[in-house]
């Protein structure tokens, strides 16, 4: 029953968190199989078509029912492999370029069917019409979205650039509902943040592994070190960084470990999926120009460091921290993480569409499978000094349906509390202000510092919580 909650309850996270994957564009050879195609299977399907075609009480066309078809088979495999039609495809090479087209807003759905908007991104064009956070999204050009799946609302929203769109707003403190003229244009998100939380203390948030992500991480961490020389320690943010660009995560990794360090490896079928990828140029520079990590300051690869980790922190973020943690170059800090530790590669199918496949697993330095199990902290701290909040009730991979097995360890499930217990969660949660990172309110953070200084961390108050100390590696 409690699986069920998570299921309805949770949706909507996906397009705030999301699951990201830990990416691979390829164009790797692959031996055509005509010889071995099942022939009578596929005259089966093509029979399929055709009864479906001259029977159905509307016109279907070929094109769509293939698409579905192809979509329906590879979806069949596993919750991240996808077919991406033209639409799909460009979108997804958007969101790892950093840049896409719309309103610009960070969105989850309500418990009432509608969108909620979570916060506008800065300076888009969300911001500049006056969005606000906690505002509920109740149509679309003037259609009701009650009850819409959340990626057909976000279809809605996206668009060309110069074109607009309205929404009907909701808001607390508004007598009657808004209406906002937007018009969409690129938004580019900035997946680094950093700066000096305490004197002494940098604090680095990675929202997400894009093809800027070294370059910015580096930039960031440069101008920080020259106006604060004496660094005593660093906080590496992954809290709800859904992965992207393997390159990205190894970039990351580099910066902190010795040089040449292994930061992941690969397994799979082909022999081009059983890979090792180490702290060098070659596996992490995806522009062409200087190595962005040869000029940072020496100190980073000794400095002490935190990771703060939670459920929402999958795929490149898992890697980053497996790696760091193997190496015991940092402390993990935080809850158990997602458990996505499979590649996904884009293989292009004709012009404008690709199948997205999984191809292997990821493996930290020290050998252990990510897959369906996570990185569990050196120390579980909740979210809040009262309880982890929505994070306890987050799905994992372990509870996708058809997920990939974990093939070297012990699934670590999460633990499922009863229904009420759940429901007293979710209400608790929903009163709370969306949580700021890096604020004064952040008491992971907190806890992070306090390690830092060599002070008590207050650990988790769940019962059943299990750290890395606890599992053989």
């Amino acid at each position: 029953m409690g699986s069920t909650f998570k299921n309805s309850c949770l949706v909507g996270l996906g397009a705030v968190a999301g699951v990201a994957l830990s990416m691979q564009f390829s164009a790797l050879a692959y031996k055509p199989v005509e010889e071995s195609m099942p022939i009578a299977e596929l005259r089966q399907l093509a029979e399929v078509v055709g009864v479906i075609k001259s029977t159905y009480v509307e016109p279907v066309e070929d094109k769509t029912l293939l698409s579905e078809a192809i979509s329906g088979m590879v979806a069949s495999l596993d919750p991240h492999s996808a077919y991406l039609d033209p639409r799909a495809y460009r979108e997804l090479r958007e969101g790892t370029e950093g840049r896409f087209v719309g309103l610009g807003i960070e969105i989850l759905e309500s418990d009432d069917g509608y969108v909620e908007i979570v916060s506008p991104i800065e300076d888009s064009p969300a911001y500049h019409a006056g969005i606000k956070e906690g505002d509920l999204i109740t149509q679309i050009d003037d259609v009701s979205i009650q009850g819409m799946p959340i990626d057909e609302a976000i279809k809605r929203m996206r668009g060309e650039p110069g074109t607009k769109v309205t929404l009907t707003i909701a808001r607390k403190d508004a007598p009657a509902p808004l209406r906002f003229t937007i018009t969409r244009s690129e938004i580019i998100q900035k997946s680094v943040k950093a700066r000096m939380v305490e004197p002494g203390y940098a604090w680095l948030r990675i929202a997400q592994f894009q093809e800027p992500t070294v370059d910015d991480m580096a930039a960031k961490l440069q101008a920080l070190y020259r106006e604060n020389p004496d660094m005593k320690g660093l906080v590496l943010d992954l809290r709800n960084d859904p992965g992207g660009l393997l390159q990205g995560a190894i970039g990351v990794a580099a910066a902190f470990l010795p040089k040449d360090a292994e930061i992941v490896s690969t397994n799979g079928q082909l022999a081009d999926s059983k890979q090792r990828f180490y702290g060098r140029p070659e596996f992490y520079m995806l522009r062409s120009g200087a190595d962005p990590l040869a000029s940072l300051p020496a100190a980073f690869k000794t400095l002490p460091m935190v990771v703060l980790v939670n459920t929402g922190s999958a795929s490149a973020s898992e890697i980053v921290a497996g790696a760091l943690q193997d190496y015991k170059r940092a402390t993990i800090l935080g809850s158990q993480t997602f458990g996505k530790g499979s590649v996904q590669t884009i293989r292009p199918i004709g012009r404008d569409a690709a199948v997205k496949l999984t191809t292997a697993r990821y493996y930290t330095p020290a050998g252990r499978s990510i897959q369906a199990r996570g990185i569990l902290p050196d120390f579980p701290v909740d979210e809040t000094a009262e309880g982890d909040g929505l994070n306890a009730l987050r799905m994992r991979e372990a509870d996708l349906e058809r997920h990939l097995s974990n093939d070297r360890e012990q699934e670590v499930a999460t633990r499922d509390e009863d229904i009420e217990e759940q429901m007293r969660l979710l209400a608790e949660a929903r009163l709370r202000k969306p949580l700021d990172y890096g604020s004064a309110d952040d008491f992971q953070l907190a806890q992070a510092l306090r390690h830092l200084k060599g002070e008590k961390v207050q650990l988790s108050k769940r019962a059943g919580t299990t750290t890395l100390a606890q599992q053989d590696r």
